[in-house]
């Protein structure tokens, strides 16, 4: 039986209409043009509590993180909009990574990230795209375990960037953007086969 890549797509904001969800989702169409199963998952509707020792201890792993580990655990690879906030990751995907990565009893370090392979891009209305913001997510993703692909797209001056429809202005860019989905499924197959 042929192997079907199975991708998480995300965004590392919250905000209804988020320039990095307008993003991810142009990847992972194309990731599912090119013959993967993709899930998209807003962070919006699987809000976590600030990462807080004291509450994992008290209360254990709250439910929504659960969710999000169980999602991540689910998919081979995962396709990433990184928004950058002051030169940096958001907290609200450096939080839900932070709640992933906690094990639970038996469970090897970084279970749900390690060996998985991860695309990274950003838009951001400034010039560099969220580029700056895109170093930290890189290293943080390698140093848990993934697998970062090399190639990412960084879109800027992004609240000028994309249609009514929600596609790239820009054929380049959408290009662009869609080879990073197709190029994920077949990093996949490579992998898997």
């Amino acid at each position: 039986m042929a192997y079907t890549a199975k991708i998480l797509a995300f965004a590392g904001s919250t905000r209804k209409d988020s320039f990095n969800k307008k993003l991810v989702k142009v990847a992972a169409d194309a990731a599912r043009g090119a013959g993967a199963l993709v899930t998209y998952v807003d962070l919006k509707d699987i809000p976590m509590p600030l990462y807080d020792g004291d509450l994992e201890t008290e209360q254990g792993i709250p439910e929504n993180a659960k969710k999000f580990k169980a999602m991540l655990l689910e998919h081979d690879g995962f396709l990433i909009s990184a928004p950058e906030y002051n030169s940096s990751i958001s907290g609200v995907l450096k939080n839900a990574i932070d709640w992933a990565s906690r094990p639970v009893p038996g469970e090897a370090p970084f279970a749900c990230f390690a060996g998985k392979v991860v695309t990274l891009m950003s838009a951001s209305p400034g010039a560099l795209g969220g580029l700056r913001g895109l170093i930290i997510v890189r290293s943080l993703f390698s140093n848990i375990r993934a697998i970062v692909l090399p190639d990412q797209v960084a879109v800027p001056k992004a609240h000028e960037a994309f249609d009514t429809d929600g596609k790239l202005k820009d054929p380049k860019q959408q290009a662009s953007i869609e080879a990073l989905g197709r190029d994920l499924v077949s990093m996949l197959g490579k992998i898997k086969a």
